[in-house]
């Protein structure tokens, strides 16, 4: 019998998991290379959760219910804001990368397909969710005894939520600057300041100006965040606030998903890669 039998031949869904796992690797490299990169998962969500913490700790040391009720939406409010800020920044500056260092050229004469590209920035970007959301919490834990697992399994489908809203938000990014070149940079950090307060992470809607609560109530990120206080008040899961937030988070993914497609359209017809070569 012939010792030597032919190689399986590899499925195309191995090969597009090993791509994305190549990608993921590269990204890892570049990290790990560069120390000063850990400051978005190391030293911001420590900076985060010693300012936000140490005004909870102010708020509360007046001993109302309420001053207790807003000590505990700052602190729930900072570590799952996180999970929007880590997921977001960890795709829209994949993309920036290849920019900076003129090396979206070379990924686009490989087999590497678009939607492998993404998957493995996203998955390189759930490593760096995880780093710097554990730090938060650890953070919370040591300075403040603030146990976030307390809030119980509620949190998961609040977490879900934020999570493909930090992915929509990305891949905007990502079309923007695919249409208007690192110029568009900005937006990745700048949008983020933009619904932090309208999204009331640490209050409630009727705390904005007037004419800024309908924009509010627009954003998934409110209804997610409405439903964490709702945890964080011991009355269990609002799954209306919760249904509202997911079917919200998907429309802004598709929606997201679209506007990239058409701007890589665009950017294919028009050869905007001249910018980066």
């Amino acid at each position: 019998m012939n010792q030597l039998t032919a190689a399986k031949p590899m499925s195309a869904r191995a090969k597009s998991w090993l791509r994305m796992r190549a990608i993921a690797r590269r990204h890892a490299y570049v990290l790990l290379r560069s120390p000063h990169r850990l400051f978005d998962v190391s030293l911001w969500p420590l900076v985060d959760v010693l300012l936000f913490g140490s005004l909870a700790a102010f708020v509360g040391t007046s001993g109302s219910t309420s001053a207790a009720k807003a000590s505990g939406y700052l602190l729930a409010g900072i570590v799952l804001w996180h999970v929007i800020y880590q997921s977001q920044i960890a795709m829209s500056t994949g993309l920036l990368e290849e920019t900076w260092t003129r090396n979206l050229l070379n990924l686009m004469v490989t087999p590497l397909r678009e939607v492998e590209y993404l998957g493995g920035v996203a998955l390189f970007g759930m490593v760096k969710l995880v780093i710097g959301v554990g730090v938060m919490v650890l953070g919370a834990l040591a300075f403040f005894s603030f146990r976030t697992w307390s809030l119980g399994f509620g949190l998961v489908p609040i977490v879900a939520v934020l999570l493909v809203v930090g992915w929509a938000i990305s891949l905007f990014v990502m079309g923007l600057v695919l249409r208007f070149g690192t110029g568009a940079e900005a937006l990745a950090w700048g949008v983020m300041f933009v619904l932090l307060p309208l999204s009331g992470v640490f209050y409630p809607t009727k705390a904005l100006p007037t004419l800024m609560q309908p924009l509010a109530l627009a954003l998934p990120t409110t209804h997610a965040f409405t439903a964490l206080r709702s945890l964080v008040d011991h009355r269990g899961s609002d799954w209306s606030q919760l249904t509202i937030a997911a079917v919200g988070s998907l429309a802004m993914l598709g929606l997201a998903m679209w506007f990239l497609v058409a701007m890589l359209r665009t950017f294919r017809k028009r050869g905007y890669i001249t910018r980066y070569t």
